[in-house]
């Protein structure tokens, strides 16, 4: 890989107010640069993943997808348990993680997910154990102030820095865990270079240095500090706000990178392109990517899907159809042509989990008293939707045609419009 330096710590506005880098226009100031490859490291999320991956493949550069992490102190579950921390953030430590493979991405995407829903306090918070669980093809990094290695030799204590550095390798992984190095010219950021490079000489594991890029050009540092204000509901007349140190937190060329650190470490810039060779995430964009419904027993999702559709249409005739008069009723077997027919495209067309997926969240709400309505738009054209329960329409009865729900012409998703009452839907 050409270059001699990679962006590892860059936030885009998909940071929530923190970042302002947008980012079409971050990827084409990364190949401006001349530099190989770039990563997004967002505060507790991954928004911007996707659009991110193919705008930097269109700038030529190689993407590396990330978060910014909070590392909660213990269980992530835990309101209670408080972190020693610089910045005053008590609930959680910050820390840079990278994917570096197909696995690795996956596991990241569970990580944030599950930040989201079993451990938000104040952020998305992950902790050690979970991160034990899904480390698998990650890259991690000591992160910034805010983490729980720098943290520590901010507040002088070395032994607790290194115990929690040789905790973090072990879970990572020997060789996926680096000593992450900044120098923005914050008094507390230079006081602890030393440190760092002794723990890194101390470890075996090589410092990197980083850049925490919130904007993309130096002269952008004021409308950063205006986005932040609005984030934080301040004014720019209030002296108490949050404010950035100085206007150091851009996207830098190799050349400054290299100046920066030159008192410090050279190769841990040089650094940064073998943790960016590594990364080799992409996604696959041919076909449609759904999830697969897991049988009760265990059978393929189609097998399953055609014995209930069978078991529902029989329901359906027995309930349904029998209450209508016998002269203005359709053939049964009708119903089961029409029924095998749609069956037919449905596992042609791959969506046998789909209905399956939505048959079954409807029956949910149902069982649990929360009102679903029977059924509109093209779906209600569909007698498997019927037979499901997705719908409460007969389309035969009402001579409505499944082709405009579903033609096996024209490949397209199923479109079912779903009502459910406001008591309750989440």
């Amino acid at each position: 890989m050409p270059g001699d330096f990679v962006h590892l710590h860059l936030h885009s506005q998909y940071s929530l107010l923190d970042g302002a880098n947008r980012l079409p226009e971050l990827c084409r100031r990364v190949a401006e640069l001349g530099m190989p490859a770039v990563a997004v490291t967002d505060h507790g999320n991954m928004f911007g993943a996707f659009h991110f991956f193919h705008e930097a493949l269109q700038n030529g550069i190689r993407p590396i997808i990330g978060v910014e992490a909070y590392i909660a102190p213990g269980d992530r579950r835990d309101r209670e348990e408080k972190a020693a921390s610089e910045s005053g953030e008590g609930y959680a430590y910050h820390l840079t993680i990278l994917a570096a493979t197909q696995k690795g991405y996956r596991n990241l995407v569970r990580l944030v997910s599950e930040a989201y829903l079993s451990g938000f306090y104040h952020r998305p918070r992950m902790d050690k154990e979970l991160l034990r669980e899904h480390a698998e093809g990650l890259i991690g990094l000591s992160g910034c102030l805010k983490g729980e290695v720098a943290g520590s030799l901010s507040r002088g204590n070395f032994a607790a820095a290194k115990k929690a550095f040789l905790e973090y390798e072990e879970i990572f992984g020997k060789g996926n865990f680096y000593v992450e190095i900044m120098d923005h010219g914050l008094p507390q950021q230079t006081a602890i270079v030393p440190d760092l490079l002794r723990l890194s000489t101390e470890t075996g594991a090589p410092a990197v240095a980083t850049n925490d890029s919130h904007y993309l050009r130096r002269d952008d540092a004021f409308p950063h500090e205006v986005l932040l204000c609005i984030g934080m509901g301040k004014t720019l007349e209030d002296e108490r706000r949050m404010r950035f140190y100085n206007d150091e937190f851009y996207v830098k060329d190799p050349d400054e990178m290299k100046a920066r650190f030159r008192s410090w470490s050279a190769e841990a810039v040089s650094n940064t392109v073998p943790i960016a060779e590594r990364c080799a995430v992409s996604f696959d964009t041919d076909g449609l990517h759904l999830p697969t419904f897991t049988a009760p027993d265990g059978r393929p999702p189609a097998d399953y899907f055609r014995d209930l559709a069978r078991a529902g249409l029989d329901r359906r005739l027995a309930e349904d159809v029998a209450q209508i008069p016998e002269t203005e009723r359709i053939a049964l077997e009708k119903y089961r042509e029409r029924l095998e027919y749609e069956m037919g495209v449905i596992e042609k067309m791959g969506f046998p989990s789909y209905f399956l997926i939505v048959s079954d969240f409807i029956r949910h709400a149902r069982e649990k008293g929360i009102a679903v309505g029977p059924g509109r738009g093209s779906a209600a054209g569909s007698i498997v939707s019927w037979a499901l329960r997705i719908t409460d329409i007969d389309p035969l009865r009402y001579d409505l045609l499944f082709e405009r729900f579903l033609n096996p012409e024209r490949i397209s998703m199923p479109d079912i419009d779903i009502d459910f009452g406001q008591s309750r839907r989440g």
